[in-house]
């Protein structure tokens, strides 16, 4: 079915990693979204009317927010399409995350309204006036809902969108709140029993909770949440494979929108090649990280390494152990040693966890009084980094 749409009413739908075409699908999912919602508030509103049931009238509410919702996911997506400019030289992807972060508000603002009303129901029951055919409509509203969160996870699933995977898992929860009105008029009709204010308060209940998760995944991504673990992975091994690299540290992915993905890392080559070279592996490595789809750009920093000083080695080894000392998880690294009769310095980055308790400063005043203390070198000026991982 969704293949069908697709074939239909978009163009060139068959390359959903081209920009454009990603965007349509965007359009396309967001008209799909608004014009099935409408139709479903449409009728539960008239169903609500009619049988006078708070949970019918909740989830035509519920479903006229996503209605709403698709029209401002409609706009992000038009928005995000915008091309980098100079106020937004990383251009307008985030603009989707924005827009997932609306759509959260506002089906939490309808939630609570819902909530409100189901308790005044619940205190004062309202007369029902159900029958099967409210049966028949609760039941078809909800195969709507079904195919629509199959229909949204195919999209996402295509276009890598974060955006229509949050509209799919609202679609899936949107067949359970149908479904608890759905009881609710089945229970009236065989028992006689009212629990409507009561399902109303569930699907209020349902609907928030929905609201809070978009929240927060939508809230992660705007801040910057941290990258995928396997992509971090797949980087590192890529600059590890290239010739001449001894290390690679402080990878940092920043992600602008789907499709924009700006990363950054250190490289520890050995200091006896030429300028010339080590700018090579710098370029090899930005290359192969782009071409492998990993980001859609990649800066290369390069850290020249003294292999041949067993001095420096010896030093390295005590500072490396004596900040596994503080910590198994830190680490070491841009390691400078120089030991000259005019001068003695000292100079490294010590990378903690984050839930390490002692604060910066503590632990490079501590990191100091041990280095000093074990090489005897009272007299030795230290720098040291204190970064988190």
């Amino acid at each position: 079915m969704t293949e069908l749409l697709l074939k239909i009413f978009m163009k060139r739908y068959d390359d959903p990693k081209d920009p454009e075409t990603r965007t349509r699908y965007g359009q396309f999912a967001g008209v799909v979204g608004i014009c099935c919602n409408m139709l479903l508030a449409g009728i539960k509103i008239i169903m609500g009317i009619v049988t006078g049931a708070i949970s019918i009238a909740a989830d035509a509410l519920n479903n006229l927010s996503d209605a709403v919702s698709s029209v401002v996911t409609l706009i992000g997506f038009r928005v995000a399409a915008r091309p980098a400019d100079k106020k937004h030289p990383y251009g307008h992807g985030r603009a989707e995350y924005l827009s997932g972060f609306v759509v959260s508000a506002a089906v939490i603002a309808v939630a609570v309204d819902l909530f409100i009303k189901s308790v005044s129901h619940i205190i004062h029951p309202a007369e029902l006036d159900v029958s099967i055919t409210t049966i028949v409509l609760l039941v078809i509203a909800i195969l709507v809902k079904c195919w629509m969160a199959i229909f949204y996870t195919k999209i996402s699933r295509k276009i890598d969108s974060r955006s229509m995977l949050a509209t799919a898992a609202d679609s899936r929860n949107d067949v359970i709140t149908t479904a608890v009105a759905l009881i609710s008029v089945i229970i009236m009709l065989i028992f006689r029993i009212n629990i409507d204010g009561y399902a109303g308060a569930v699907v209020a209940i349902f609907v928030f909770m929905a609201g809070i998760d978009n929240a927060k995944d939508t809230i992660a991504l705007l801040l910057g949440e941290a990258p995928d673990e396997e992509k971090l992975r797949l980087i590192k091994e890529t600059a590890l494979g290239t010739e001449n690299v001894l290390g690679v540290h402080d990878i940092r992915v920043h992600e602008y929108g789907p499709g924009k993905v700006i990363a950054s890392l250190h490289v520890e080559v050995p200091y006896t090649l030429s300028l010339l070279d080590a700018h090579e592996v710098a370029d090899v490595i930005e290359h192969k990280v782009q071409s492998a789809g990993l980001v859609t750009e990649m800066t290369v920093h390069v850290d020249p390494v003294i292999i041949d000083d067993e001095v420096a080695s010896e030093m390295e080894k005590m500072v490396k152990g004596l900040v596994r000392d503080i910590s198994d998880e830190a680490e070491v690294h841009d390691f400078r040693y120089i030991h000259l009769p005019s001068k003695q310095r000292l100079s490294f980055d010590a990378v903690f966890p984050y839930g390490f308790k002692m604060t910066d400063k503590d632990i490079a005043a501590l990191l100091e009084e041990k280095v000093k203390e074990k090489s005897g070198l009272d007299t030795l000026h230290i720098e040291i980094a204190i970064d988190r991982a």
